[in-house]
């Protein structure tokens, strides 16, 4: 706990730029670093979907929010120029699979030149001394191998939202050459992670929060694939390891540059009916299941090996697949018993930050 509440402490003394700060990760990382005292400013979209959990912590009020579309490289310079930021989480994305088949073009702008947009700031801006880069583990080619992939492994994608992420770490890794190698009291490193879970997670077509919808109203679940697994983790996990990342680069810039990857343990690798079943039983009552074919593409698993941010970051997840179930569930269940969002919040970041390594 001690390093990850140095890291936040002494993220408390920079300026934070955040993108994508009205997403679910991003309103959960703002939140965090609100709790030590950041100065931030966000850019973003505004939700897309209600409720919010951006809105719901009543974010805009509370930091330099700007609606701001990445893909316009003026209005984002604009916005680098005025703020002056010190760090940078880049979090901003088109993030739904099912949606890359949908808009394939929307999805390739927003995380290939959105993302482009972003590292053009960054370069023209002499004030930022740390960047995070975050995109997904989906950026590596999948070839359904059972072991663990590696930073080092072959990055690609079938589907145009994995592609698109595999085409945003190869911008990253050119920018990082030619411009940011070459620049001093500057560090960055990309992240990897993916099959994140929490509170306040509202999108559709995601496992969770649609079976949170269905236990709270009583309603069926619908599944397309109840025996595809995954390597399931709390949203609290990848983003110890972003704020953990952003302070090794302010402090230790040659070890912490380069790609890391964030993921939970082999034991947190379960079926969706295993969630499903975990979720019911957390919740205390039992809904109907409605399985339904999926007409896309959706990849087999797909499991990081995070040695890397172990052994070098001294980073580990906390909590293990049933903590990770019974956190999320009782965040939704409070919730519709009308209990304060920040507060449900909150308490599970520090009950996070108090957690000894899974």
């Amino acid at each position: 706990m001690e390093d990850l509440v140095s890291a936040l402490s002494a993220l408390s003394k920079k300026r934070v730029l955040i993108t994508g700060h009205t997403g679910f990760k991003g309103s959960w990382l703002t939140e965090w670093l609100l709790k030590y005292g950041c100065e931030i400013t966000g850019v973003a979209l505004a939700p897309e979907i209600s409720p919010a959990h951006f809105d719901q912590l009543g974010l805009a009020k509370r930091i330099h929010h700007n609606l701001v579309d990445i893909r316009e490289l003026d209005q984002l310079k604009a916005v680098f120029d005025k703020c002056q930021p010190q760090v940078v989480f880049h979090l901003a994305a088109q993030a739904l699979v099912r949606k890359s088949y949908k808009d394939p073009k929307e999805t390739f702008d927003v995380n290939v030149g959105g993302s482009i947009n972003l590292l053009e700031c960054v370069r023209m801006t002499p004030s930022v001394e740390a960047l995070v880069f975050i995109t997904s583990d989906k950026c590596y080619l999948n070839k359904e191998l059972t072991r663990g992939y590696t930073e080092s492994d072959e990055l690609g994608g079938i589907d145009p939202y994995s592609a698109s992420k595999a085409c945003a770490e190869l911008a990253f890794a050119t920018y990082s050459e030619s411009y940011f190698s070459k620049r001093s009291d500057f560090a960055a490193a990309s992240a990897r992670a993916g099959n994140v879970v929490g509170g306040g997670d509202w999108a559709e077509d995601r496992i969770v929060p649609d079976c949170m919808r269905s236990l709270s109203n009583q309603t069926p679940i619908s599944l397309r694939r109840p025996d595809a697994t995954r390597p399931w983790q709390h949203v609290l996990e990848p983003l110890s390891g972003y704020i953990t990342l952003a302070h090794r680069l302010l402090t230790d810039p040659a070890t912490a540059s380069g790609s890391w990857n964030f993921g939970p343990n082999e034991s947190s690798v379960h079926s969706v009916k295993d969630v499903v079943a975990m979720c019911m039983s957390n919740w205390g009552h039992e809904v109907p299941i409605e399985l339904h074919e999926s007409s896309v593409h959706e990849a087999g698993l797909l499991q990081l090996n995070c040695e890397k941010a172990k052994q070098k970051l001294r980073w580990h997840p906390r909590w293990n697949f049933e903590r990770t179930f019974k956190e999320t569930t009782e965040w939704y269940k409070l919730a519709s018993e009308g209990a304060h969002i920040s507060t449900i919040t909150l308490n599970q970041i520090t009950r996070y930050e108090e957690t000894r390594n899974d």
